[in-house]
């Protein structure tokens, strides 16, 4: 019978015979128990899915006015572009250096202030390219917004071909997956972000030398060129909820707006907008007319979060329907979107900068599939070999019976006593058709005993690069990325990656400290984690990772001391996290002491050998990486 650990986890140890066993090695992508978000600094951006709100024409006025303040008379010192939907310009004034991001992204779509630091590629794409030559050291001289819309028009003063002084506007359009950047002169477009041709789009085209044109407007009054008693009358002929009522009634405010008003003046139930009492729709009305002053006056930047702390919505209005807890002010509408936004827009930027390397790795591993199975049908192919050796020991044995010419020859196969057609070649005698098919009987053994070896290695090749895959997909930045493409190179894989002339300092180990005191190292990917094993841990140090599947190794330290039983689980439970099988239940992980782990000039970069382990069978605790992440 297993003896069962004590424990919050199931944990059951029992020992396995002694088979060599490959562990493979991944970066972190922590699922946490089944059917939960993960834990918290790690993967969790490539984990979540959330419908992010869009910017409105109320608030991208108010931020307008604050990028105005800030920016004027400024001059564009760089320009990058981080990502195809994103572009950011230093801008210098006589006394600061701001960076301005203008983001045509569908979900995040913004123009604000940033204090993130962005990861740029290496060649810049075109339209980097295009806006450096046309604004490069250009001062803004305008930002202005359209009314009730959301487009901005950044207006430079800049230095021509010729050098004389011209007029550059760079149009900011926010409209969800709309968005776009357009940089036109004298009304005639130079080039835009996203060209939109006459296939796209019949009614508006954005392409270079066409006249710029403004998008369609809504056919709806904008929320504060109507007063609170027309828009509220508006609302009240509609048979549907309050909210909804206002939303189809007006522009230029956001879904939250309304459910803003709709809260202050009648609560939390329901409310049908035509069936509104002369009290409620007084009500109504007030608190419209506070939406409106917030507004005029500048705005209150605030953001609402949910239980945990994930931000849900902005405004430029205190959010009271979410409760005064869940609010959080801010002092700028940069400062409160950037705090919305800052995860997805990193989650995205990752996904983009790992998308094409993903795609180099999948086809890699696809290509090593294929190859190895047409290895297995060759090989299924050479067992003919010994039909070759006994036809030619037949025809040494029956050189009588053969004629001259001949194209085959039926001869007793004195094994089993039937008879036996042998084919001929006419051309040669009778021995030498006998030579020729030994001949065929020792390629075909050579080549058997070849294809046993290259199955060998074509099945470390594909477990391999199935963990470079899964390292790829849940890489969490651009420096795990570059560690990646670095050991893809020195394996042969990349012909042309250079790293980049700034340095980076390689990423620490994930490290843990057990509830009873022991330091429990995780390694990121397959170069930490043979680092960890082979040259960190010491002899008795305990060494985990999960069964056959892509992971990381994990290792107790041990200091000489004994692990007692509830470290082991714990960091049993941590290899499990730091997996492709994370979230599973009774997931297997072989563990062992370090002294145990070897390695030959044969495996690949994270794959080690182990003759004798124990196995546990772990099911995941609830929030133990943050628990025991050593801050």
């Amino acid at each position: 019978m297993r003896p069962r650990l004590p424990c919050a986890a199931s944990l059951w140890f029992h020992n396995f015979s002694a088979v060599p066993l490959s562990g493979t090695a991944l970066s972190v992508f922590a699922v946490g128990a089944a059917g939960k978000a993960p834990e918290a600094g790690f993967s969790t951006l490539l984990y979540r899915e959330v419908i992010f709100m869009a910017l409105d024409a109320a608030l991208l006025a108010l931020c307008a006015g604050e990028l105005k303040n800030a920016l004027l008379d400024s001059r564009i010192d760089k320009i990058f572009e981080p990502t195809r939907d994103e572009v950011v310009l230093t801008l210098r004034t006589r006394t600061d250096t701001h960076k301005l991001l203008l983001s045509a992204r569908s979900g995040s779509a913004r123009a604000c202030l940033t204090g993130e630091s962005f990861e740029n590629p290496q060649t810049p794409p075109s339209f980097c390219m295009l806006l450096r030559k046309h604004l490069t050291g250009g001062r803004l001289m305008d930002l202005r917004v359209e009314p009730g819309d959301r487009l901005l028009f950044f207006r430079f003063q800049c230095t021509n071909e010729m050098g004389d002084l011209v007029q550059n506007v760079l149009a900011v359009e926010l409209m969800g997956r709309y968005s776009n950047l357009v940089l036109t002169r004298e009304g005639r477009i130079i080039d835009a972000l996203k060209r939109v041709d006459f296939e796209d789009s019949e009614i508006r085209q954005l392409l270079p030398g066409l006249a710029y044109t403004l998008p369609q407007k809504p056919a709806k009054p904008d929320f504060f060129a109507v007063s609170p008693e027309t828009l509220t009358a508006a609302a009240c002929q509609k048979d549907l909820p309050v909210a909804d009522a206002l939303m189809r009634s007006c522009a230029g405010v956001g879904p939250v707006v309304c459910r803003e008003a709709a809260y202050r003046a009648l609560g939390e139930g329901a409310h049908q907008a035509d069936a509104l009492s002369e009290g409620q729709r007084e009500a109504l009305i007030a608190a419209l007319r506070a939406i409106r002053a917030d507004y005029e006056a500048g705005g209150r930047p605030c953001l609402a979060v949910d239980d945990t702390g994930r931000p849900v919505e902005f405004s430029f209005t205190p959010l009271t329907q979410y409760g005064q807890e869940r609010l959080h002010s801010f002092d700028s509408f940069s400062g409160m979107l950037e705090a919305y936004y800052c995860q997805k827009d990193r989650a995205e930027r990752l996904r983009q900068k790992s998308k094409d390397l993903q795609k180099t790795v999948k086809n890699l591993h696809e290509r090593a599939i294929r190859k190895q199975a047409a290895r297995k049908e060759e090989l299924a192919q050479s067992g003919r070999a010994d039909q070759l050796r006994l036809c030619g020991e037949l025809l040494q044995a029956n050189l009588w019976a053969v004629e001259k010419g001949a194209r085959s020859v039926t001869v007793t196969n004195y094994y089993d006593g039937q008879p036996l057609e042998i084919r001929l070649d006419p051309r040669l005698p009778a021995n030498a058709n006998a030579q020729k098919y030994f001949k065929e009987y020792k390629k075909k053994q050579t080549a058997a005993k070849m294809l046993v070896k290259l199955l060998e290695q074509g099945e470390q090749e594909i477990e391999y690069l199935a963990t470079v895959l899964y390292e790829v997909e849940s890489a969490p930045g651009e420096q795990a990325l570059g560690e990646i493409r670095a050991e893809l190179k020195s394996q042969g894989y990349l012909k042309y990656y250079k790293l980049r002339d700034k340095k980076q300092k390689p990423a620490d180990f994930y490290r843990y400290r057990s509830t009873e005191g022991f330091l429990i190292l995780v390694g990121r990917n397959n170069l930490q984690n043979e680092k960890l094993t082979l040259h960190t841990a010491r002899g008795r140090d305990l060494w985990f990772h999960v069964k056959n599947a892509p992971g990381s190794h994990t290792v107790v330290m041990s200091e000489g001391k004994e692990i007692p039983l509830a470290t082991r689980n714990e960091a049993a439970q941590l290899a499990v996290l730091h997996s492709s099988l994370a979230g599973g239940v009774k997931v297997p992980v072989d563990y062992t002491i370090v002294k145990n782990i070897r390695k030959t000039g044969d495996l690949k970069p994270g794959m080690v050998l182990y003759d004798s382990y124990e196995t546990a069978y772990v099911t995941p605790e609830e929030g133990l990486q943050e628990k025991l992440r050593l801050k």
